[in-house]
């Protein structure tokens, strides 16, 4: 039974899946596609009944499911060596965080009052943390007395986070234990900072060694508990919030210079919640697995969706080896999820699924049963193979999942169609920045054929592509308009933080937000992402391509578990970086030499890296998924190196988003990247 709240906004009875986004009268201009708004719900705003316009407001909307309704969950750590957690969670009520918001907003406005404390243009505070109770707990108490989060990412470089501190003016940062050591060594280079709340508990010895080098560099430590104890002996009572109030500069991380600070004010963010309230289904005391990094908008929005019904968010333990674990446990309905995940998952069913005997027969015939009815109807429930076949594989994530959603990278039509069948749930694919709040558009759940598309523009959006002739995109293009996507509604930014220059390259001067995408509307007003702008590069003999769309083709082939292709100017033909995936890697080599090789040996698999008839078999396969994507003759990957030394953000090879810093991947694998190029183009029938 569905959460009873009036935020949540129910599909109609019937659901016009041709006209999921409509074009507006009279839009249409040269150079440019007409808006296109939402078939269902047209456009949102601030204006419309009920609708969420503050954060203190969502909130004050999941208190009023009550105030015993557990909420923030976690799983206890019970012994520190050998590392071990609960194995089930302890919950935290809405009274409880209610109580505990008071007390945290109390001490900082206390603090900022009396000048031990001082803002810049805003009174900002920092939490560097991963995900847990406490960061959320801290959000909440920001939004509830007029202050401004600043999230600092858990995987920043140092030079980033002194950046932030600084470019941000924060005076004080909730910090774990872990990172104060990190702020203490930066505190001369960042004077506006004054306070560090660590928010672990810790022992006596290391609070009193923490607080005495913090006095050594001018900086003031605080424990947790210490600054709930000072709201707590100083109250004063919550400050309304305003819909215009910034609630939020939120950092995104550059892949080639300074992050950005993107102003979010309580309007944007309230009103993407409330987007994507439209239409969500989930059930009573629904529970969401919180892992994807709270610093990131996108997670942000799912648990602030998640708040305003009443419902539960579950952390995980913090390693991503046990996420499972954690989910077995928690056994959660709602699972915000990225494509590195989601793959990993696919990869594994597949490769447990296509085994010999009765039960590969079964697996494929109930796949391909599914698969039918998915394309023919949409549906995505079958009561006999879901309770033979998948219900093992819905057993990894807890067995009650009922909503999945991926976003941040795109994910191949074929991986989400497997999912939707063997999670028997709505999965959904979504587009989203932090510019506008990671809402700007969403698949509609049961529409037999939206695998490939990231579905039609939010209720609280409208949408336009803008042509780009260098690239052969217009709005007059057949049988879809293409171009580059723009976005406009409540949800969108209006500013970076101190930086005019690029808030003039991304927002123009009718509000519409250039994302840098190109994008396709489809006969069906859905929109498909086909290509970047930036990253487009010319090769020797004048064609231009897209690395990052190539890359994104590649990157769905189970072998592959990170790419990084190069292109040079003076020379005619690609090349790329491959990181195989082990699993697949182990069994490639092994069907090449003949000799087995374990997935626990690393130096077995580096050698095979080595192995020229594993090199031209990865090649290989990766020409077919290249010609079965039809790519053109220049797009295609001529030569590849093979490596088991990944891109991280430990070696600043990635952003924490996961995105790839090109100049440093380059850097890194110069050398081999030069010694590619200097075997030459292989003729097409080495290929």
């Amino acid at each position: 039974m569905p959460l009873v709240t009036e935020k949540i906004i129910p599909w109609p009875a019937v659901r016009p899946y041709d006209k999921q986004s409509v074009p507006v009268p009279g839009t249409k201009r040269p150079g440019q596609s007409a808006h296109y708004r939402n078939g269902v719900w047209g456009l949102v705003d601030e204006n419309t009944p009920n609708s969420l316009v503050t954060l203190d407001q969502i909130f004050a909307d999941g208190m009023k499911a009550g105030k015993n309704r557990n909420f923030l969950g976690y799983r206890a750590v019970v012994s520190q060596n050998p590392l071990k957690f609960a194995p089930t969670y302890t919950w935290i009520t809405y009274g409880e965080v209610d109580t505990r918001r008071r007390y945290v907003g109390s001490a900082l406005h206390m603090l900022f009052q009396k000048g031990e404390l001082v803002g810049g243009e805003f009174q900002t505070v920092g939490i560097w943390s991963p995900n847990r109770p406490e960061w959320q707990i801290i959000d909440i108490s920001l939004q509830t007395y007029q202050k401004v989060a600043v999230s600092l990412y858990d995987t920043l470089g140092k030079d980033s986070v002194a950046y932030s501190i600084e470019h941000s003016h924060l005076s004080i940062i909730f910090a774990t234990a872990e990172h104060i050591p990190t702020l203490l060594k930066l505190a001369s280079s960042v004077p506006m900072l004054k306070v560090i709340v660590c928010i672990d508990t810790i022992s006596p010895d290391a609070a009193k060694l923490l607080r005495e080098w913090s006095k050594t560099v001018g900086l003031t430590f605080k424990e947790f508990a210490e600054l709930e104890a000072f709201g707590k002996a100083n109250p004063v009572e919550p400050i309304p919030a305003y819909p215009e109030l910034v609630a939020s500069i939120c950092y995104t991380s550059g892949t080639t210079s300074n992050p950005k600070g993107v102003v979010l004010t309580h309007k944007n963010l309230a009103l993407a919640t409330q987007s994507n309230l439209y239409g969500m289904e989930l059930p009573e005391d629904a529970v969401l697995m919180s892992y994807l990094p709270l610093a990131h908008i996108y997670e942000r929005i799912c648990e602030l969706c998640s708040i305003a019904v009443g419902g539960r968010i579950g952390y995980f333990t913090g390693d991503p080896l046990r996420l499972l674990e954690d989910a077995q446990i928690l056994k959660p309905n709602f699972f915000p999820s990225v494509p590195r995940v989601l793959n990993r998952v696919y990869q594994a069913a597949m490769v447990g699924g296509n085994v010999p005997g009765i039960k590969g027969k079964l697996f494929n015939k109930a796949l391909q049963t599914k698969l039918a009815n998915l394309h023919a109807t949409g549906e995505v429930k079958h009561a006999f193979w879901d309770r033979l076949v998948f219900r093992k594989i819905q057993a990894v994530l807890g067995g009650q999942i009922e909503l999945v959603t991926s976003g941040s990278a795109p994910i191949s039509s074929e991986v989400m169609d497997f999912l939707k069948v063997a999670f028997a749930c709505e999965v959904a694919e979504g587009y989203g920045m932090t510019e506008n709040a990671a809402t700007c558009s969403k698949a509609w759940p049961n529409d037999p054929t939206a695998s490939g598309t990231v579905g039609p523009p939010q209720p609280v959006n409208e949408v336009k592509l803008i042509d780009v002739p260098t690239m052969g995109y217009t709005s007059e293009d057949k049988p879809n308009p293409r171009g580059e996507l723009c976005v406009r509604g409540a949800n969108c930014f209006k500013t970076y933080y101190k930086d005019e220059k690029n808030t003039r390259e991304a927002v123009d001067e009718e509000g519409w937000v250039h994302t840098g995408d190109v994008a396709e509307i489809d006969s069906a007003g859905r929109i498909k992402i086909v290509d970047r702008v930036k990253n487009i590069m010319k090769l020797s003999q004048g064609e231009y391509v897209a690395l990052e769309k190539i890359e994104n083709l590649y990157g769905s082939t189970p072998i592959v578990a990170q790419i990084y292709v190069h292109g040079d100017g003076l020379q005619s033909y690609l090349v790329a970086i491959v990181i195989p995936d082990p699993v697949q890697l182990a069994a490639v080599a092994a069907s090449v030499t003949g000799k087995r090789i374990s997935v626990e040996d690393p130096a077995a698999l580096a050698a095979s890296c080595n192995d020229p008839a594993v090199v031209a078999h990865v090649l290989a396969t990766l020409t077919k998924v290249a010609k079965q994507q039809d790519l053109k003759g220049f797009e295609m990957i001529k030569r590849v190196h093979l490596s088991m030394n990944p891109f991280s953000v430990e070696n600043n090879t990635m952003t924490p988003t996961m995105k790839i810093r090109r100049k440093d991947a380059h850097n890194l694998y110069k050398a081999e990247i030069d010694a590619l190029y200097a075997l030459g183009e292989p003729s097409s029938s080495k290929l």
